[in-house]
C-alpha cells in the first residue's frame, strides 16, 4: 500500500471513528505501526535545513492503534504484565542488546547498536544506534533519540502524542543527557549538547546563555555542543522576588578535539556534575 494512500485512510478514521471498525483502516492503521517498528517510519524526521518535520498523521495512526487493540496478558519469564500494547521481541536478531527488565513497546524503534539497561521505551519513540538508554531512564511516545547519545541514569525523556502538531522531544546525535534530567514538551537538545545533572528542560523553562557580556535568554532548543547546567532566575511574584529554575549554557565543546575527549574534557573544564 502505497504511503498516500495510508495517509488518507489514517486522516479519513482520525475525522470519523466510526471507520475503526472497518478492515481496511485497521490493516493500514496496523502497517503505519509495523512500519514505526521497524524505524521505516518517524513520526518527526530532520530536514536539509536542520529543521524537523512532524508527521502528524502518523501520530494520529498511533492514537488510533490503540482503540483496536484489546486488553491482555503479556508474560515474560517471571514477569506479568496486562496492557494493550505487546512488546518488541528477537532483540538478538535485531542487534539490541537489552538488559533485564527492560521494556521497550511495539511501535517504537531501537536500531542496531544501542543498548537499553533497565528503562523503558515507549510506542513511537525512536532511539539510534549506539545510545545507552541508562537504568531507569525513560523515552516517553515518540520522543527521538539520536546515535551515540547517553541518557544517564533515571533521565525522563517526555512524551507526546496529542496535540498531534506538538513537536516531539528530540536529542540529537552524541548529545550528553545527566543523571536525573528531565526534557519534556517538545524541547530540542541540538548534537554534541551536555546536560549536566538534574537540568529540567520545558516548554516554559528559560534557557540563558551566559557566556557573553550579557545574558541571552530562549526557550525550548538547546545550541549544539552547549555545554548547560541547572541554575536559577529572579522573577518577582506579589509577594517579593524569588529564583525559580532556568537552565545556564556555561560553555561549548570544542570543535578541535574528538566526541569522547571533548565531552571529558568539557565536564572536568566546567565541573560538571553528572
Amino acid at each position: 500500500m502505497e504511503i498516500t494512500e495510508l495517509k488518507e485512510i489514517v486522516e479519513a478514521a482520525w475525522d470519523n471513528r466510526e471507520l475503526l471498525s472497518d478492515n481496511r483502516t485497521k490493516d493500514s492503521i496496523n502497517i503505519v505501526v509495523d512500519l514505526l517498528d521497524k524505524g521505516l517510519f518517524r513520526v518527526a524526521e530532520p530536514l536539509e535545513n536542520g529543521e524537523w518535520k512532524v508527521n502528524e498523521w502518523i501520530k494520529k495512526a498511533v492514537i488510533l492503534y490503540f482503540p483496536l487493540q484489546q486488553m491482555k496478558p503479556i508474560e515474560v519469564g517471571p514477569y506479568d504484565y496486562n496492557d494493550k500494547v505487546p512488546l518488541k521481541k528477537n532483540y538478538e536478531a535485531l542487534g539490541v542488546r537489552v538488559v533485564p527488565p527492560a521494556v521497550a513497546r511495539y511501535g517504537s524503534y531501537i536500531e542496531r547498536g544501542a543498548v537499553l539497561m533497565p528503562s523503558y521505551v515507549n510506542i513511537g519513540a525512536r532511539v539510534g544506534s549506539g545510545t545507552m538508554v541508562d537504568t531507569w531512564a525513560t523515552v516517553g511516545s515518540c520522543a527521538q533519540i539520536g546515535r551515540g547519545v547517553h541518557l544517564s541514569g533515571g533521565v525522563g525523556i517526555g512524551g507526546v502524542l496529542e496535540p498531534v502538531q506538538a513537536a516531539p522531544v528530540i536529542i540529537e546525535d552524541h548529545a550528553f543527557i545527566g543523571s536525573r534530567c528531565i526534557v519534556v514538551e517538545g524541547c530540542h537538545v541540538g548534537t554534541e549538547a551536555v546536560l549536566g545533572a538534574g537540568t529540567v528542560l520545558t516548554g516554559s523553562t528559560k534557557i540563558v546563555d551566559v557566556t557573553g557580556a550579557e545574558p541571552i535568554i530562549t526557550k525550548g532548543y538547546v545550541p549544539p555542543r552547549s555545554v548547560v547546567i541547572p541554575g536559577t532566575i529572579m522573577k518577582k511574584f506579589p509577594a517579593g522576588e524569588f529564583g525559580t529554575s532556568c537552565a545556564l549554557i556555561i560553555g561549548k565543546r570544542k570543535e578541535s578535539t574528538d566526541r569522547k575527549t571533548s565531552l571529558n574534557d568539557c565536564l572536568r573544564d566546567f565541573n560538571v556534575a553528572v
